[in-house]
Parts: structure tokens; C-alpha cells; sequence
């Protein structure tokens, strides 16, 4: 054979899993879901008495926590849909810059500067004027299949 070490080049993350199942039937307005690919925040829940082929079904309306579109599934009760892990973090607000790129204190004390200033237009004009008025600013990331974005903001005082 040969005297060289195949090279195998990794592509996959840990495994950690970006959803988890859960059945149609036990999934609650203000949960989480995915439709069509996207992490949403349930807004309504409706479930449909069993037809004639058997099968209550759930009609969950859901708003994307990204892009705040509404987006709409049905399902059967009994099946599975799945869930997004969803994480909110804190982090202190170090710097903006020019490209539009924020520059944040993570808890260990690293910086975290992989992240766009938010689409949201009230929340990008208050983080704006509040970093040019020098104040101390926490910004709420919510980060949810591989996707992060700023969600909301803190003021803790001025530096």
C-alpha cells in the first residue's frame, strides 16, 4: 500500500443538532417552530377537529425572529415538527464600525466582531445615537440555526 496518512478534510461542526423534534400537538403560542427553514416565533395556533381520514390538524402561524415575515404551516397533530434552539446573549457594545459591523465584549472578555449592525430601523438609529452620546450599551443577540442578530438593547449608564 502506501506510506502516506490519508488526509480526510473536515467539513462537518460538533454535531450539535440547530433543531430538535417536538409533535405538532404540544407546540404552544409564544414556542418556537420551524417553517420552511425558517426559525419563527409562534403568534397562533389553531388545531382542526379529526376528518374523515383521521388526523387532527395544526395550523401554526409564526413570525421569523430574523426578518420578522409571517409565515404559515400545517400539520398533522400526531407528526413531528421541528423546534429551533434558540439562545439570547448579552454583550457589551465596545465599538461600530464604518462597514457596519458591530464590535462586542463577550463574558470572558473576548471580542465577538462577526456581527452586522441590526435591519431594524429604530433599533439601529437608538444604537447609533446612544454609542455617539458615550453611553454604556448591552445588546441582546438572539443566534438561532446558525444565524445571529442583534434584537434588542440596554443602556447600563454612561462610561
Amino acid at each position: 500500500m502506501s506510506d502516506e496518512e490519508p488526509h480526510f478534510e473536515s467539513k462537518a461542526d460538533a454535531g450539535a443538532s440547530k433543531t430538535y423534534p417536538q409533535q405538532a400537538g404540544t407546540i404552544r403560542k409564544n414556542g418556537y417552530i420551524v417553517i420552511k427553514g425558517r426559525p419563527c416565533k409562534v403568534v397562533e395556533v389553531s388545531t382542526s377537529k379529526t376528518g374523515k381520514h383521521g388526523h387532527a390538524k395544526c395550523h401554526f402561524v409564526g413570525i421569523d425572529i430574523f426578518t420578522a415575515k409571517k409565515l404559515e404551516d400545517i400539520v398533522p397533530s400526531s407528526h413531528n415538527c421541528d423546534v429551533p434552539h434558540v439562545n439570547r446573549t448579552d454583550y457589551q457594545l465596545i465599538d461600530i464600525s464604518e462597514d457596519g459591523f458591530v464590535s462586542l465584549l463577550t463574558e470572558n472578555g473576548g471580542t465577538k466582531d462577526d456581527l452586522r449592525l441590526p435591519t431594524d430601523d429604530a433599533l439601529l438609529t437608538q444604537l447609533k445615537d446612544g454609542f455617539a452620546e458615550g453611553k454604556d450599551l448591552v445588546v441582546s443577540v438572539m443566534s438561532a440555526m446558525g444565524e445571529e442578530q442583534i434584537c434588542a438593547l440596554k443602556d447600563i449608564g454612561p462610561k
